[in-house]
């Protein structure tokens, strides 16, 4: 990468770029990211492998996530390198007169702005979607925050454990002793956020290739969450009364569908859902004489049964068979043991002698990605524009 200077040559420095991108079906398509930390990289790293030429416009000092633990060995963020690999970067100071000239110069050559401030920050810095949309007509703009761009809960601040715990989500997981669980991983940052995020600048572009028009997105981490509760939100609609944490048929309700402890204290997970699956399970366990059919086996007999044996000795049993069991890995055997398309490249670098931090695994069919394979951004000069 180099250093190009800002200003008048900013939009030529993407058209080179766009130039010099390999395949990808968002191939020519301009993408201005002002956001930090997880939910708007991770929507505009998905664009960036999907062809997309994203530049990332950091505050001075630099996105908060390049303080983030863990670091490498050379002191980079693993995080910041995993979230914008494929982008380019450069720090712009919006709130001085010529930080915003740029930033104004880039917005009027880009297909897609994506921001992540509160609601009124970007106005009254004077890159909000009316002004934007007033300079670039065909400009998609989308905005991600925690409550959306109005109403009285706009303003308030949140992160992802509030958006969950706000919207019921996270009363349906508890502990043995009915405590809520708190989300080993960040339910709406991701869920609510980028991939909505993502949805709907794929739609707007759809969009504006029929009638010219850019597009307002507002994208609310707290709104978008409930798609995730829909077979809470079905039993609560069916019956009018909110489901019994741990209790429900999928969050723990269920012996044939629940966690189980082995001999050696590893878990196995268990999704025999349907009659079929559960038999089979039942005939390999030894179980069919503990109850009257499979479906009446008792969580306690299972698990006593499951405590008998290692959880390898399970695992053979249950090999090649339609039963539904599987392990419950930590990341580290997840990535060694990974099998499906989107992660294998992941797994092959984390397990060959390159250096670097491997790509993440995003959803995106091996046919969509570009094919350079996103390099990984360099840190860029508070003056320059940094170009492929």
């Amino acid at each position: 990468m180099s250093d190009t200077p800002a200003g008048s040559s900013a939009a030529a420095s993407l058209r080179n770029a766009d130039a010099a991108r390999g395949a990808g079906p968002l191939r020519g398509v301009r993408v201005l990211d002002f956001t930090t930390l997880l939910p708007g990289p991770l929507a505009t790293l998905l664009l960036a492998d999907a062809g997309a030429t994203v530049l990332k416009i950091e505050p001075p000092g630099g996105d908060p996530i390049r303080r983030q633990d863990p670091h490498d060995a050379a002191g980079d963020s693993v995080l910041f390198q995993l979230l914008n690999r494929g982008k380019h970067l450069c720090s712009l100071d919006l709130k001085a007169e010529r930080g915003r000239e740029v930033a104004l110069e880039l917005a009027r050559g880009a297909d897609v702005l994506v921001e992540q401030f509160r609601p009124g920050v970007m106005d009254r810095l004077g890159l909000g979607a009316d002004a934007l949309a007033t300079l670039n007509p065909r400009l998609i703009y989308c905005s991600i925050t925690g409550y959306g761009q109005s109403g009285p809960q706009a303003p308030r601040a949140g992160h992802d454990l509030n958006y969950v715990a706000e919207s019921g989500l996270l009363a349906n997981s508890v502990a043995p002793d009915g405590a809520p669980v708190l989300p080993a991983t960040q339910v709406a940052d991701i869920g609510g956020g980028s991939w909505p995020a993502v949805i709907n600048v794929l739609l707007a572009l759809i969009a504006r290739g029929r009638d010219g028009r850019g597009r307002r997105l507002d994208v609310a981490m707290a709104d978008n969450v409930w798609p995730f509760q829909v077979v809470p939100l079905a039993q609560l609609w069916a019956g009018g009364a909110p489901p019994t944490a741990g209790r429900e048929s999928l969050s723990g309700g269920l012996p044939r569908y629940q966690l189980y402890e082995t001999r050696d204290g590893r878990w196995l997970a268990l999704g025999a859902l349907e009659d079929r699956f559960l038999a089979r399970f039942a005939e390999i366990a030894g179980l069919l004489d503990a109850a009257a059919s499979p479906a009446g086996l008792p969580r306690d007999v299972i698990a006593r049964r499951i405590r008998e044996f290692d959880a390898a000795e399970w695992l053979r049993r249950c090999e090649g068979e339609d039963v539904c069991v599987s392990p419950v890995r930590d990341v580290a055997e997840a990535v060694r043991a990974t099998t499906l398309e989107a992660a294998r490249a992941f797994a092959g670098f984390a397990n060959s002698a390159r250096r670097g931090v491997p790509p993440l695994p995003l959803p995106l069919d091996a046919g969509l990605r570009r094919r350079d394979g996103g390099p990984v951004a360099a840190r860029a000069a508070a003056s320059g524009w940094p170009i492929d």
